[in-house]
């Protein structure tokens, strides 16, 4: 366990139990690369901001307070109300400046990031991790947002910023409230990952377990062309393949079913450091 006041952890620094330092995605990451390397599965490495930095950027800009008031007694049922007062919390975070121990330890951990990968501005994942995510009895998992593409340490800094905007979506705010978790002790950690170009590739997901079922001895994988933010969206039908591990761990042949999806769109990279990433209708 690292200094848990530092603003900003690398993935080799991070375990499970950081879990409420980094989130569970971040927190899950540490925890692939500091045990699959050795094993040989290739890893791009990053870092995290942690929840203690996010907490004193509110307290440092006086966000804290503000948001308090603005979301003091809201009613998620009426949805004009809702939506005003999301706006207006969001509006306030991207119009904040982040603490300056915070961008410079970001600036430069980027700097190195893309110095690993010997390039002067790496291209990297800037994803939402919240420190409640997948709680027994609750799952807060993909209500934030994830931005890729994202190259230099000014783009960088904007994409964590709106990180943190989107732990206050309508819909985070609302399912917050419904399951009755306080808007102020839910932290948000941004991890900043070297993008692997699956836009000139495929891309999946994979589950250690049958989704409908909950059987254990089978892994789900679902795949199609380019960035994988369109599975994940499900934004495109992708193909389906379960995979018997008994078998596969026994040498025989694990494909135990496996259905083509339509994959009709495909996302890859864009020039336009406004919208870096833009999808593309396949025949």
């Amino acid at each position: 366990m690292q200094d848990s006041k530092k603003n900003v952890l690398w993935f080799n620094e991070l375990g499970i139990a950081d879990v409420p330092r980094v989130g569970g995605k971040n927190a899950s990451l540490g925890e692939m690369y500091n045990n699959l390397l050795s094993k040989g599965v290739n890893l791009a490495n990053g870092f995290a901001t942690t929840a203690d930095a996010y907490f004193d950027f509110l307290d440092k800009t006086g966000l804290a307070s503000k948001i308090d008031v603005i979301l003091k007694d809201i009613d998620v049922h009426d949805l004009r109300a809702l939506q005003q007062k999301g706006k207006k919390v969001r509006e306030l975070i991207l119009k904040s400046r982040l603490h300056q121990e915070l961008q410079d330890e970001i600036v430069t951990s980027y700097k190195e990031l893309s110095k690993q990968y010997n390039v002067a501005n790496v291209d990297v994942a800037v994803r939402s991790s919240a420190t409640a995510e997948d709680l027994p009895g609750a799952s807060f998992a993909g209500q934030q947002e994830t931005y890729l593409n994202i190259s230099g340490a000014e783009n960088v800094l904007l994409a964590v910023k709106k990180c943190i905007a989107s732990l206050f979506t309508d819909r985070a705010i609302a399912y917050r409230q419904e399951m009755g978790f306080s808007h102020s002790k839910v932290g948000l950690s941004a991890g900043i990952q070297k993008m692997v170009r699956s836009d000139v590739g495929v891309s999946g997901v994979m589950f250690s377990c049958d989704t409908e079922s909950g059987f254990g001895d089978v892994v789900l994988i679902n795949a199609s062309w380019g960035l994988g933010e369109n599975v994940v969206l499900g934004r495109v039908e992708p193909d389906q393949y379960y995979v018997f591990e008994t078998t596969l761990k026994t040498g025989h042949r694990p494909i135990i079913e496996k259905k083509m999806g339509s994959k009709l769109i495909k996302m890859i990279y864009d020039k336009n450091p406004k919208e870096p990433t833009k999808n593309i209708k396949l025949l």
